[in-house]
Parts: C-alpha cells; structure tokens; sequence
C-alpha cells in the first residue's frame, strides 16, 4: 500500500492546517463525518494531542486492520464470561481499544493525506458492522437459549441505525453518525458500564431487558425515518418544480 507522508512534513505551509484536512469538508462525502456527541468537544483536544505522537511506522490502515481483532476478542471473552463473569474486564478493555483504533484510522489518513479515502470508508464499517455483531455474539453466551431470539432483535434494530445512515450518505450526501447527543463514544460508553453491571449483579438483567431495548430502539427509528422523510420529501418537490420550471 501507498507510504504515507512523514509526520515531520506536515507542518510545511503547502499542506495547509490539519484541523481542516481532519474536519473540514471532504471530495468523498463519506470521509467527512458530523458527530454531535456530548463528548465530541474532549475527543477534538485528544486528537490534537496524539496525533502528530503516533508512530510513523503505524498507519491509517493498521489501525482500521485492528478491528476484527478486537471484535474476535469480544466474542472469547464473552464466551470465557459464561463461566466468569470477570472476564467482561477484558471485553471493556477490547472496546477502549477499538475506540482508539476507530477514532484515530481516518483522522490519521487526513492528517498525513495517505488518501485512502474510499477504501477507507468500505473497510472501516464493515468491520464497525462485525463489531456490533461480536458484542451481541458475546452476550449471547450470557443469556439462555430461549433469549436468543430477543437478542437477534436487537441485532436487526442496531444493524437498522446502521442501514438508515447510509441510506441518508447517498441521498443527502451528509454522513451524520450520532443521534441527538449520542454518538459512538457515547454508546461505547454504555456497553463499558453495562458489563461493570453485569460482573457485579450477574446477567439476569441482561435477559430481560433485551426486549425492551429492542422496543426502545425500533421507537427511537421510527423516529429518525419520520424526520428523514420530512426532510427527504421537500428536496425532491424543489428538483421536480426546477425540471418542471425548464421543461
């Protein structure tokens, strides 16, 4: 794959500022990002500190290669869970890994320009998609078997959020990625806490509350496709009214 330029480079006038290569408006709409998370401000300050420090040696594309390795260790260590639950531990520490990998493959490819912009994108969320799919895979050793429907809910819901910001990418050409104040910083979050409740409670919570999140996630996207169309509909009427008017 394409080397990508030396950190040291970067601050020569002719690259420009980072923050705008990082945040500002991308060629490939995919590449750019709106996260209005309630963390997103603390997450702006990290990057500014770590990425001009991260190694040369290590790429935008190493990090987004981690992926399925942290995805592969939720699903053993949920499995190994089911006999102890204190190996949720080693599941939170996958996730802060992940989020370092997750956070940090794009931002460091627009930082040092490797332009992988598109494969990037391809390879980045098929991987978020299988790791959504182990965190489930891994809960699933934790519940009974007669709950395993609720958690292939679940899965169609949470794979639902996926599938509506995609299909808002190619209509809207606006890759938006958190819901109101929650994002994926926020939901990582989550899980973290849901797994210290977890070791400390046993799962029995878990079990019956599948359900409940499935009901409570198919309402908040119901909510987001109301508010999509709405928005959808009125784009359309102005091109037709303009073809109209031209024709």
């Amino acid at each position: 794959m394409q080397r990508e330029i030396d950190a040291a480079q970067l601050a020569k006038p002719d690259l420009g500022d980072w923050s705008a290569r990082v945040y500002g408006k991308q060629p490939f709409a995919g590449a750019g990002k709106t996260n209005s998370g309630m963390l997103v401000p603390l997450e702006r300050r990290l990057t500014a500190f770590i990425l001009p420090r991260i190694p040369r040696w290590l790429e935008t594309y190493h990090l987004t290669l981690l992926t399925p390795v942290w995805s592969i260790g939720i699903a053993f260590f949920g499995y190994l869970a089911a006999s102890n639950l204190r190996w949720l531990w080693m599941t939170n520490l996958m996730i802060v890994l992940h989020y370092f990998t997750d956070h940090f493959d794009g931002k460091l490819g627009k930082y040092r320009n490797t332009g992988l912009r598109k494969w990037g994108f391809y390879m980045d969320h098929l991987f978020d998609y299988g790791f959504l799919c182990s965190i489930l895979i891994g809960y699933s050793f934790l519940i009974p078997q007669k709950s395993i429907f609720n958690m292939l809910l679940v899965l169609c819901v949470m794979s639902a959020f996926m599938f509506h910001t995609f299909l808002m990418l190619a209509a809207t050409d606006e890759f938006k990625v958190s819901f109101s104040r929650f994002g994926p910083t926020e939901l990582r979050i989550a899980l973290i806490i849901i797994n210290a409740l977890l070791v400390k409670f046993g799962p029995r919570g878990l079990n019956g509350s599948l359900p409940w999140v499935a009901l409570g996630g198919l309402i908040a996207l119901s909510i987001l496709a109301f508010i999509a169309q709405r928005k959808l509909w009125p784009i359309d009427m102005k091109v037709k009214a303009e073809g109209d008017r031209a024709n």
